[in-house]
């Protein structure tokens, strides 16, 4: 069995997309995966698994929540391997920071410099960002809501034909703990 986390993209915010974390666990289950938890409000579940294929258990995982919510929700899943690789690498010091400035963005594939090359990172310092593997590191002094940088990189000209979904560094380490990482 894989332990993995299911990353659900833009649900529960502003009390749109309403999916209560324990229909969230219900649904999960009921899919036949097990040890199913949920992490917060903003559609952050584990759950084990003996699929090997994340992308087929995220195209499950969509057709349920349409099927039960009546809408579509990206969702990407990861096991706890690539979760615990990815905040490895972090080329932020993480460990300095605050969690609210440290920001992973999730993509469905890799992305190469290329697609952001629009973006003048110098424009945006103090804020910065990395790209790693199927991942962006954002460290955002002043936290995610007010970030200029975040803006410019989720302009749909650069994020077409994307899956991705961020999280901040407390709930990238929390997601590696709970799928056996050691963050």
């Amino acid at each position: 069995m894989t332990m993995y986390a299911a990353l659900l993209r833009g649900i529960n915010v502003s009390g749109h997309r309403k999916i209560p974390m324990a229909e969230l666990r219900t649904l999960l289950t009921g899919l036949g995966h097990g040890d199913v938890r949920t992490h917060l409000q903003s559609g952050n579940a584990v759950f084990s698994s003996e699929s090997d294929d994340e992308n087929a258990l995220a195209a499950e995982l969509e057709q349920a929540i349409a099927e039960r919510f009546g809408f579509d929700v990206p969702c990407l899943v990861r096991d706890g391997g690539y979760l615990a690789a990815v905040a490895a690498a972090c080329p932020f010091p993480a460990a300095e920071l605050q969690p609210r400035e440290l920001h992973i963005t999730y993509f469905d594939q890799q992305v190469d410099e290329t697609r952001f090359a629009p973006v003048d990172a110098a424009a945006f310092l103090p804020e910065e960002f990395r790209l790693g593997e199927r991942a962006l590191y954002l460290h955002a002094p002043g936290g995610l809501g007010g970030s200029k940088l975040a803006a410019a990189l989720s302009r749909p000209s650069l994020t077409r034909g994307l899956v991705a979904t961020s999280r901040n560094w407390n709930t990238v380490t929390r997601l590696v703990e709970m799928t056996g990482g050691h963050a």
